[in-house]
């Protein structure tokens, strides 16, 4: 089945309908309204989740995927929260992160292209050792 698209949704969706929109586990939206990220309105034992609260689990996915902290996550969204009208500072903010982010993950790349170069290279010295002694053998 299909997953919703968000803007056909209604304003209030239940601890399901965010779970099957975002692909997640009700333990991880309770997990981020635990680490104050998240904020549903409270009807008994109900949550019901925002059109923010929407917007904001996207902006954590994302940041996530990308190896953020969650608390770097936190300082950006508190930053857009403190003053909407303010937005240069956060998307200078976000870029200084992304750069930051983008620089380790190149540097990571490269060192797993180094290990599997070398794992390759073991590899193939181990065929010709095993070539090596069938060849003993026979």
């Amino acid at each position: 089945m299909p997953h919703p698209v968000l803007s056909d949704l209604s304003d209030h969706l239940t601890i399901r309908e965010m779970c099957d929109a975002f692909e997640v586990t009700p333990r991880t939206l309770r997990f981020y309204e635990q680490k104050e990220l998240l904020f549903p309105i409270r009807q008994g034992t109900k949550r019901l989740f925002t059109r923010r609260d929407r917007a904001r689990l996207k902006l954590i996915l994302r940041g996530k995927r990308f190896g953020f902290s969650l608390e770097d996550i936190r300082q950006l969204l508190d930053m857009y929260d403190r003053d909407p009208g303010q937005q240069e500072a956060q998307l200078k903010r976000t870029y200084e992160l992304a750069q930051d982010r983008l620089r380790a993950m190149e540097a990571q790349r490269d060192e797993l292209d180094e290990a599997i170069t070398d794992l390759k290279a073991q590899m193939a010295w181990g065929q010709d050792m095993m070539a090596t002694l069938r060849k003993g053998r026979a």
